[in-house]
């Protein structure tokens, strides 16, 4: 190559560099035996930058060069501060890598300008440092500080931090994360106005559904640090009405038997336990102690565990004598106590996942068996095994007795895993016995791990599922629950079949009702419900099908196909069935004419009911014999159409309700 071309090819390479070096400034590495001029608070941060991974910690990557700040130092019972000298914000982005806790506040990164917090972000539960990027471009020109704060001393509560840089250019699309503003929680714009929803955090299964005082008590699976599974809690909340929910401070933190897993809880009414201290008697809660979740938990087996309140739930207090059972197999874990009258004891259905010798996987190791064993007591301490089930049924087992047809034919005993599937059978207190062969509950995309109110004064079975798998971005919270149903047992030809029905408290949501029947008979093609453009909704419909070869609904962006060949709906990538009905089969409804007695089925129609979210829709088929629920993100209007293909529909009908919010009391 010629000296000149050299020459320049040289020049441009040490001007890009020294272009790209005016365009970044790194503020610190962490890379030397301390912190400089950084100003420490607290015992966290050690002397100076921890060389990775710390004792009893799990393996942490994703940092750079040797040295980044860990505050993982004598575990996570030790707090401080870490806090930078002035710095110019001559450059509008900051970018550096974040690891740890995730509770807002206190496990987090602040900057200050005029000691103001103007930017946070925390950690996400995760020993793998990220880049994260703040856009300071609001600031320019003024002086700022970067804090590091550790003020956790449970589980996660530390912080990973490493490699701070100021630049023109963002490694990251740009961070905010918004705090929880009371003034406006619950109206944010993808939170369920009348599903339950935690105040923010993750939230899963619904745990401890109980009744005492006038107060329905949820309790739930929930991270109270972030918006990520993990940090197992149980959060707490009271109804009067299962529609108006006031969220408690959590019952059950993680402790060194582990983090604090599915459960349920329980009225002693006859004081059997020896736990009520007052007049009223004592609300015990059963839960799995999930040991090696967490790192004051590490190496120890699932337990399962108890807890009591003497004052209607408000306070807990752990049994001394935990664990009340030990380790059972993998992952033993949800119990779910209740009393058995006619036997004058507790039954206990818990999920044990248990080794099967005779059968082995590919590695030669014995396969694992999903089952559901039972125990009993007479005391909620001393447990004994009464019973195992003999077909495949995964966690969350849920059992209870429902009447047939309102009761003129008895009742039996109906058991549940989380998946929702089912079996009807018979019950003496120690064994159950299936009399049919396992039917499906819900059909749909987003329901798991269902648990019911079993002991109402009213005698209803309610039940509530976890609605798995939503989407809600830029949200401080994360997940929702399902709108409470009734069950009951209902007789067909195949015996009695499980129907799910809304609860009639949803009426008092109702702000107008609609009802109209269309032109008769329909012509194909496609028409605007009137009146339907409402962001909440239960809406049903009913239609006989006449020639149409198909009925299509689309709910707010969401196509729900009735298919006359094969009966069935299909959303979201399932099926759904959906016969034509019979008055006598799913006579449910909640239509009703201003000026006439309830609503009474046409022969041989489709029955479709839908209650719909703001980032939900679940269905209820011919009265409740089939259900199916849905998560969704919005991306259209709350206009809802129907279609009709192939030939003219018969007749058509249907009742819109508009509904308040659930969390504008």
């Amino acid at each position: 190559m010629p000296p000149r071309i050299r020459s320049r090819l040289l020049f441009a390479s040490l001007l890009s560099l020294l272009r790209a070096t005016a365009a970044e400034v790194l503020i610190a590495d962490f890379e030397g035996p301390d912190y400089g001029n950084w100003t420490v608070t607290g015992n966290a941060f050690g002397k100076g930058p921890a060389r990775g991974t710390l004792p009893e910690q799990a393996p942490v990557t994703g940092f750079r060069g040797q040295g980044l700040v860990n505050t993982y130092l004598n575990g996570d019972k030790t707090t401080g501060t870490l806090t930078s000298p002035e710095i110019e914000l001559n450059h509008r982005y900051l970018s550096f890598l974040i690891g740890g806790g995730a509770e807002e506040g206190k496990t987090c990164v602040n900057v200050l300008v005029e000691d103001k917090v103007v930017r946070t972000a925390t950690g996400r539960e995760d020993e793998t440092l990220s880049t994260l990027t703040f856009d300071l471009g609001d600031y320019a020109g003024k002086k700022a500080r970067i804090q590091i704060v550790d003020d956790v001393t449970g589980g996660w509560g530390h912080i990973l931090v490493d490699h701070f840089v100021l630049s023109d250019t963002a490694a990251t699309p740009p961070f905010f994360q918004q705090p929880i503003n009371t003034e406006t929680l619950y109206e944010e714009s993808y939170r369920p106005q009348f599903h339950f929803t935690a105040q923010k955090g993750w939230l899963n299964d619904p745990n401890g559904l109980a009744f005492f005082g006038g107060e329905y008590h949820l309790f739930f699976q929930h991270n109270p640090k972030g918006t990520q599974w993990g940090n197992m809690t149980w959060g707490h909340a009271v109804s009067t009405n299962l529609l108006e929910w006031n969220q408690l401070e959590h019952a059950l933190h993680p402790d060194a038997f582990g983090t604090m897993f599915s459960g349920s809880a329980v009225v002693d009414w006859k004081n059997t336990g020896g736990f009520q201290t007052g007049k009223e008697p004592a609300l015990v809660a059963f839960y799995t102690a999930a040991g090696d979740t967490s790192p004051e938990s590490k190496g120890k087996p699932f337990t399962q565990c108890l807890a009591y309140s003497n004052d209607r739930g408000r306070t807990w207090k752990k049994y001394d004598k935990n664990p009340i059972l030990g380790n059972l197999g993998e992952g033993d874990r949800d119990p779910k106590v209740f009393w058995h009258e006619p036997s004058h004891h507790w039954v206990m259905p818990l999920y044990i996942g248990e080794k099967d010798p005779s059968k082995l996987n590919k590695e030669g190791k014995p396969v694992t068996r999903n089952v559901c064993l039972f125990y009993t007591s007479t005391d909620l301490k001393q447990w004994t095994f009464a019973s195992k089930f003999g077909e495949e049924l995964f966690e969350c087992p849920g059992f209870v007795e429902l009447p047939i047809d309102g009761g003129t034919r008895g009742s039996k005993w109906v058991l549940w895993g989380a998946s929702g599937d089912y079996w009807v059978g018979r019950f003496d207190g120690k064994v159950f016995t299936p009399e049919a062969p396992k039917k499906k509950a819900d059909f749909g995309s987003n329901f798991y791990a269902a648990q019911a109110f079993d002991d109402l004064p009213d005698h209803r079975v309610i039940l509530v599922g976890w609605l798995q798998g939503g989407k809600y971005p830029g949200m401080p919270f994360n997940q929702q629950m399902g709108f409470p149903v009734e069950l009951s047992l209902q007789s067909t030809a195949d015996g009695p079949r499980l129907i799910k029905w809304p609860i009639s408290e949803i009426r008092q949501l109702f702000t107008s009702v609609q009802h109209e029947e269309l032109k008769q008979p329909f012509p194909a093609g496609t028409q605007t419900l009137s009146g339907t453009n409402r962001e909440l909704a239960d809406l049903e419909v009913e239609f006989i099908p006449g020639s149409a070869k198909s009925v299509v609904l689309d709910l707010r962006g969401n196509r729900f196909e009735w298919n006359a060949a094969s009966g069935e709906v299909t959303a979201f990538g399932r099926k759904v069935p959906a016969p034509l009905g019979s008055r006598a089969l799913g006579r449910r409804s909640e239509f009703r004419r201003p000026w006439g007695p309830d609503y009474e089925p046409w022969e041989r129609s489709v029955r479709l009911r839908f209650l719909i979210d703001r980032t939900s829709i679940e269905l209820f088929v011919n009265g409740g014999t089939a259900a199916a629920s849905y998560c969704f993100v919005p991306r259209t209007l709350p206009t809802n159409t129907l279609s009709v293909e192939g030939g003219d529909l018969a007749r058509c009908r249907f009742t819109l309700r508009e509904l308040k919010s659930a969390w504008k009391y």
